[in-house]
């Protein structure tokens, strides 16, 4: 293994660890001999078989049953896995939620859920790893994962795409304010993956997607972790402020 893409010694947080796209850059990372602290936010049987899965790999990991949208919560995160691990090198802002639907019909509650966990909880993790990581004065990594929806906009998705395409302003934005520091901060926005999100499409709608795809297929979420993996690593320490989509050239 590429030396550089080597993790070991180092702690990397991840809200919304648990399934998905969060648990794929878990345990890629940690196949990358990464200590894994990751949130989530009901399911505990499913956390807790995470974290059994990322120690087996020979690495510290912890589960925090957390509400990323809720800054005191997102606060005490960051104190306990500083407490647990000594230290922290970095962050993947995963947590996310959908609630599609046009906007004619969309409820208040829809939009300020969706903001609240896909955006806020942007700021209130960033805000409590970057204060730690300027005090270790060792750099850092920050990777928000976003979405092609808040690069071109997706119809039916008002409130996620403007949440995603705010993480991706929030990306450029404190890449400026930190760069001096030795701390990256860049985006991953992901095409359509084979996750949760996307198993109950139907059969036609999937087909009429897969024909915006260039590619012919959808990702999946091991192809994202490993472009995860990258742009957390010393071999992506000249890279920041960038926004990746990893769509199969849909955005293009």
């Amino acid at each position: 293994m590429n030396d550089a893409m080597n993790f070991r010694g180092k702690t990397i947080l991840i809200t919304g660890g648990s399934r998905g796209i969060g648990r794929a850059i878990a345990l890629e990372l940690a196949a990358r001999s990464a200590n894994i602290a990751f949130t989530y936010h009901s399911r505990v049987e499913a956390a807790r078989a995470v974290e059994q899965e990322l120690q087996a790999l020979g690495v510290e990991a912890q589960a925090y049953q957390a509400d990323a949208a809720d800054f005191e919560a997102a606060q005490a995160v960051v104190r306990q896995v500083r407490e647990r691990f000594g230290a922290l090198h970095g962050l993947v802002n995963n947590a996310g939620m959908t609630r599609d639907k046009l906007l004619i019909m969309m409820k208040e509650d829809d939009w300020d859920a969706v903001l609240d966990t896909n955006l806020k909880s942007v700021f209130n993790l960033s805000k409590a790893v970057v204060a730690l990581l300027l005090k270790q004065k060792q750099g850092g990594s920050i990777l928000n994962i976003s979405s092609i929806s808040g690069v071109i906009g997706m119809a039916g998705q008002t409130n996620y795409s403007a949440a995603k395409a705010g993480m991706i302003g929030f990306t450029k934005a404190l890449a400026k304010e930190v760069a001096s520091r030795g701390i990256t901060v860049n985006a991953l926005a992901p095409g359509l993956i084979e996750t949760e999100m996307t198993e109950g499409l139907s059969a036609e709608y999937r087909a009429k997607l897969l024909e915006t795809i260039p590619l012919g297929r959808f990702g999946t979420a091991t192809e994202i972790a490993r472009i995860a993996a990258f742009l957390l690593s010393e071999d992506a320490r000249y890279i920041t402020g960038q926004v990746l989509c990893a769509d199969g050239g849909l955005v293009m």
